[in-house]
């Protein structure tokens, strides 16, 4: 299982949007796994897609949506009278940071657990993509992820849960219930999920003893896990997601920088200023100059 891990920055990349050519890129895609949730929707040709146990012919207009940690592989399928090569839109994301949910409802990252444990279906045919404006959503966040203009990362989470909701209401009319219980998996958190919790408290003087409490394991364990899982301690993690929550505030806002080293988690302005200029080798003043859009 390890050897069919697919490597990913999980920390700077919560999303990740691209067309994937065969005319240019190589197919098959041989199987692997990930911590991202996967969407891919066909624009051209055919390809075949297996996850799991599970098997799919996907064909112009067609979606599929790939759970966190599922093996898969995906083939080029040629029909006979066509030699035209796949091309389709993909969008790989964490599910547990998308953070736009109603008070009325459990987390993303709980009800779609929920509905892949009961077996919804993860293909989703022409008529149902083209209900959900699916592709054009897709294509949309591909656009915002090339540009990368202001607010392009709350633009690609937004779209992301119009797509992720027209989903839940197809399954829905087949009969997937959001029941209770998916309030109390809101509150858990284990390994794979760790990152929506140091997100929400990434403001805060948090710990690493406090992240591994929350997961309900042991200091030592969990420091052991994160470093297999994340290829970086959580500490060096914690680190690293203030210094990028500091690029954003320098890249998008006015903001001085009291307010930026409050915002992120630093104890103050200087402790701030020392560890972007070690991380990035330029002070946040230099970086501001050259990245403000």
């Amino acid at each position: 299982m390890a050897v069919l891990k697919e490597e990913s920055d999980y920390l700077n990349t919560p999303a990740e949007c691209f067309w994937y050519d065969a005319a240019v890129l190589p197919l098959p895609v041989k199987p692997h796994w990930h911590y991202y949730a996967e969407l891919l929707c066909i624009k051209q040709g055919a390809i075949e897609v297996y996850v799991g146990q599970e098997h799919h012919i996907l064909r112009e207009g067609e979606l599929i949506i790939i759970p966190p940690e599922a093996v898969h592989s995906i083939y080029e399928h040629a029909p006979a009278d066509t030699k035209t090569r796949p091309l389709y839109a993909v969008i790989k994301f964490d599910i547990n940071r998308l953070q736009l949910t109603p008070h009325y409802a459990p987390k993303f990252r709980s009800i779609f657990a929920a509905a892949f444990h009961n077996g919804m279906p993860l293909f989703f045919d022409q008529e149902s993509v083209a209900r959900m404006g699916a592709f054009s959503s897709m294509k949309y966040c591909i656009w915002e992820m090339e540009h990368k203009y202001y607010g392009y990362d709350l633009q690609i989470q937004t779209t992301l849960h119009q797509i992720l909701l027209g989903m839940l209401r197809v399954w829905m009319e087949l009969g997937f219930h959001i029941s209770a219980d998916l309030y109390v998996e809101d509150t858990r958190f284990d390994i794979s999920t760790v990152t929506a919790y140091i997100d929400e408290h990434i403001s805060q003087k948090i710990s690493v003893v406090d992240i591994a409490t929350a997961c309900g394991m042991s200091y030592s364990y969990f420091a052991k896990k994160f470093l297999s899982v994340y290829g970086k301690s959580c500490k060096e993690y914690i680190e690293e997601l203030r210094l990028y929550k500091v690029e954003e505030f320098l890249t998008f806002t006015d903001f001085d920088m009291n307010y930026i080293a409050q915002e992120t988690g630093f104890t103050d302005c200087s402790h701030m200023i020392k560890s972007f200029k070690k991380g990035r080798e330029i002070t946040p003043k230099q970086f501001r100059i050259l990245h403000k859009h």
